[in-house]
């Protein structure tokens, strides 16, 4: 058969070759969930048959972070120990919530995997949230139990709720003694139950807890392996689905966002790679000498991150030889601003690649090679295997190339819906389970163009802000007669938080008392940090809407 010369056609020919008729990731077209749409068709039908079948890679690096290492079957006696303890002791059984409130820990993934094997519900608490947003996770996720790091435990102290709270600290540690020869327990589950639940702001104000399903996780874990398949083609080696992957990933987002543990974390088991776990703030110093040290080959990094490294001072006091993938992920960035780190940083020259996707879509929507990247630099790219794209006006109806509309998808990856809230499921999975993005672009090429992020939305260093929660929040100070939080331009952060309020008549609050007012009652990263505090009327329309395109601080 002769293979084609132009590299986007031998692309094509790759994927068929690999997901054609008898292909091992053959691709079919099945119901889920009362749609039709394309599906692998060898696939597995529980999270949870991952953890038994990584027994395979043994004594091999799983986890590592700055001075721990825990290999395969060090993490499945530790999680077989701990799903006894949740079964035994904790009652947690099949559909119960196990809630984990904390920092990046080789803990945090032993408790996720300690859920699954249970068939419970992972529930990802964002650990920089205040006691006011961890009392409302608590309330709305309803878990059996939590398990949080010391940090995490102390805000569900001041909370006082009853909610058995298991420390990773002190705890953990004692179940794992006291469990050491405990066997990996096994719960039959249906591929469409669910298996996680993630927090994403909600344009209510309320944080909405995206509800994931085993088929949704096990899909990212096909796709990671699919991409796997591919790079071997590129790079002429055959990969062997038996053998563990050589590669290295760093991992410097939070385990409760899907890049880190839908992404990384979680398709390991399936490939025998390493996860190599940074801990703490950001630092450059310190990631880069995790980088060297443990030969990582695989770096997903936030806009932010890679801001910082083009302001580094030496990035060549560093073997950074070993990173053969760079990928930006989790904010938009600029031309400009890609330019610039390929400028910078001599491991992104040749292997940047930039990508799309939601919390509500598990995985990303659509991927940008670097060779995409050079012939048009503001693509996020096509999208992924299984994955149907539509652009589409204010009424549903699919749109042309070349024309604006709204990003809508359906694939195995979109989540069941969000946790407890049918009215915004129902907004946002329309008929034939399309989801509904709100972000806005323009397909051309093939390749998918961003033109807008949901109108309000505020992304700040790679987390998602919605003003309407800030906003919220501020109309409760006693001199607060109206207020817009916007997103305004940072060369570090993307964007900053920035706040315009008008006070009422005669008061004499300042911007320090409502900047400590809303840090009280909002993470760090919600917090304004431009201010302008006003008497003038915020500009309004005819029905009495807010203009924010009219708003400046």
């Amino acid at each position: 058969m002769t293979v084609p010369t132009d590299p986007q056609l031998y692309v094509n020919h790759v994927i068929a070759q690999l997901t054609g008729p008898g292909g091992r990731f053959e691709v079919v077209e099945e119901s889920v969930l009362g749609a039709r749409m394309p599906v692998m068709k060898n696939r597995g039908r529980s999270v949870g048959e991952l953890l038994t079948a990584s027994l395979r890679w043994g004594d091999r690096d799983y986890l590592v972070t700055a001075n721990r290492r825990l290999s395969y079957t060090g993490h499945a006696t530790a999680v077989a120990a701990l799903a006894t303890a949740l079964r035994d002791e904790y009652g947690v059984r099949k559909g119960d919530r196990v809630a984990i409130l904390a920092a990046n820990a080789p803990e945090w993934v032993i408790a996720f995997w300690a859920t699954q094997v249970l068939g419970a519900i992972s529930v990802g608490l964002n650990a920089w949230w205040v006691p006011r947003e961890v009392e409302y996770g608590l309330g709305h996720s309803r878990p059996t139990v939590v398990i949080a790091d010391a940090a995490g435990a102390k805000s569900v102290a001041t909370v006082g709720t009853d909610i058995p709270v298991l420390t990773m600290e002190e705890d953990l540690p004692r179940i794992f003694a006291r469990f050491p020869q405990a066997s990996i327990p096994h719960t039959e589950v249906d591929e469409d139950d669910p298996a996680a639940i993630l927090y994403t702001s909600g344009t209510s104000g309320r944080p909405k807890g995206a509800l994931h399903s085993q088929r949704n996780i096990l899909a990212v874990v096909d796709y990671h392996r699919f991409s796997d398949a591919i790079a071997g083609e590129f790079s002429g080696l055959t990969v062997d689905p038996e053998a563990p992957s050589p590669l290295r990933y760093l991992l410097t987002s939070p385990l409760f966002h899907i890049a880190s543990l839908h992404n990384l974390v979680i398709p390991r088991l399936a490939t025998g790679g390493t996860v190599v776990m940074h801990q703490g703030g950001f630092d450059v110093d310190a990631v880069l000498s995790l980088v060297e040290r443990e030969h990582v080959t695989n770096w997903g990094a936030v806009p932010t991150m890679a801001s910082r490294l083009i302001e580094h001072a030496n990035l060549d006091k560093y073997d950074l030889s070993s990173l053969t993938s760079f990928s930006l992920a989790s904010a938009p960035s600029s031309a400009a601003f890609k330019e610039r780190l390929r400028e910078k940083a001599p491991f992104a020259r040749n292997m940047l690649v930039d990508s799309y996707g939601l919390t509500e879509s598990c995985t990303a929507i659509t991927v940008a090679t670097a060779a995409e990247l050079e012939q048009d630099p503001d693509t996020v790219g096509r999208p992924i295997v299984t994955v149907s794209m539509e652009i589409r006006d204010p009424l549903g109806k699919s749109l042309p190339d070349g024309v604006e509309g709204e990003v809508c998808v359906r694939s195995p990856f979109v989540m069941l819906g969000y946790w407890g809230d049918d009215a915004a499921t129902e907004a946002a999975i329309t008929p034939g389970r399309w989801l509904r993005t709100g972000d806005y672009g323009v397909v051309e090429n093939g390749r998918l163009r961003l033109v807008g992020r949901r109108s309000d939305l505020i992304l700040r260093g790679g987390e998602n802000v919605y003003p309407v929660e800030v906003e919220q929040c501020l109309d409760e100070h006693p001199d607060v007669l109206e207020c817009a939080v916007v997103g305004t331009p940072h060369e570090d952060l993307g964007q900053e938080v920035s706040a315009v309020v008008v006070l009422r008549e005669d008061a004499t609050t300042s911007e320090v008392e409502l900047r400590d007012y809303a840090a009280e009652r909002l993470s760090y990263f919600k917090v304004p940090s431009r201010w302008r505090i006003t008497t003038d009327p915020l500009p309004r329309n005819a029905t009495g809407k807010m203009i924010r395109r009219d708003i400046t601080v």
